[in-house]
């Protein structure tokens, strides 16, 4: 009685299993509607007649609060702005002219349209100035054997306008500049982190302004060799000019060894000795080529600046920290 009641079960709720699976309202359903398919193709080729939409600053989409972005960018740098100054380090004259302009245009008296704001130009040649003035005194003092010639070089890498505008947009400067075009463009974003030079050393003086630099634009140099800075066409002569200085005894190249000389890729290692002292060798798939590399390798000995020498030091109890504060109060 009790198998035929479980089998009579089971068979019921076979039945019902059946007509559930057959029942119309669990048919599968589409995940996109079928209007959708041509209104994606007619978007997809209109996107690539016209291309992208042009971008938009920061300032013109939502959840933009000026004021809350200026004071944000000076607590993320740990640096104490006026906040009048550093607003005004971001209104460049392009975009003062611009927005004078646009309100012209719409009919308005001049009294209504005066635009009261002061852009960055003093700041920025206050900030350029003194850039100079603290890179050029950092690299005398940590490399005092480094010729005119080389700290020039070092100073405009690192003052260059692929540099400063690398770190600029890392900083966020970007988004806070005042520009009449967008995206902003390489000249401006310079003066720009100039005028916020400025602005920082009217706001907390030249020694934060030093100290901004170093953590910021002297940490570009870590990795660099000199002679991607410094082009030398002659490095051989000027090997000469410095051991003459000196009173060293000219450099004698020597062939140290060689390999594959009877191919089609040679190498050559060629030492220069000044006497029994070896100054460099360097290697080269011609024997001029392996001089001149040993030649630079024994001017980068000669300036300090080698590849196996002690890494940058930019900690704040730095050595050469007292020279650079020196310096920058005596200007």
């Amino acid at each position: 009685m009790a198998a035929g009641m479980l089998n009579r079960g089971v068979l019921t709720f076979r039945l019902q299993c059946q007509l559930v699976s057959r029942s119309p309202s669990l048919t599968q359903v589409r995940e996109k509607k079928r209007w959708m398919r041509a209104y994606t193709y007619i978007m997809a080729k209109k996107l690539q007649l016209e291309g992208p939409p042009p971008p938009k600053p920061r300032w013109q989409q939502p959840n933009w609060d000026y004021h809350s972005e200026v004071q944000a960018f000076s607590s993320r740098l740990h640096e104490n702005f006026s906040l009048e100054l550093l607003k005004t380090a971001f209104v460049n004259p392009c975009y003062v002219q611009a927005e004078q302009e646009r309100r012209k245009q719409l009919d308005v008296d001049s009294e209504t349209t005066a635009l009261v704001l002061k852009d960055n130009l003093q700041l920025s040649k206050k900030g350029e100035g003194l850039t100079k003035s603290i890179l050029t005194d950092w690299c005398r003092a940590s490399f005092p054997s480094l010729p005119h010639e080389g700290v020039e070089c070092i100073v405009g890498h690192l003052s260059s306008l692929s540099v400063v505008t690398y770190v600029a947009r890392n900083l966020g400067i970007e988004d806070l500049t005042m520009s009449a075009e967008f995206p902003v463009p390489d000249e401006v974003l310079n003066s720009t982190f100039m005028a916020v030079i400025g602005a920082l050393e009217e706001s907390s003086g030249a020694e934060r302004a030093a100290f901004f630099l170093r953590d910021f634009l002297l940490t570009q140099l870590i990795g660099k060799d000199l002679f991607d800075m410094w082009t030398v066409v002659n490095p051989m002569g000027l090997l000469v000019e410095e051991l003459t200085k000196r009173n060293i005894p000219l450099p004698e190249p020597r062939l140290i060894r060689s390999a594959g000389a009877s191919t089609v890729l040679p190498l050559y290692f060629v030492g220069l000795y000044s006497g029994t002292k070896l100054l460099g060798q360097g290697p080269g798939e011609t024997l001029v080529g392996a001089e001149e590399e040993a030649a630079r390798v024994a001017l980068r000995k000669l300036y300090g600046f080698a590849e196996n020498r002690r890494p940058f030091d930019f900690s704040p109890q730095q050595q050469h920290q007292r020279t650079l504060l020196q310096s920058v109060s005596s200007n």
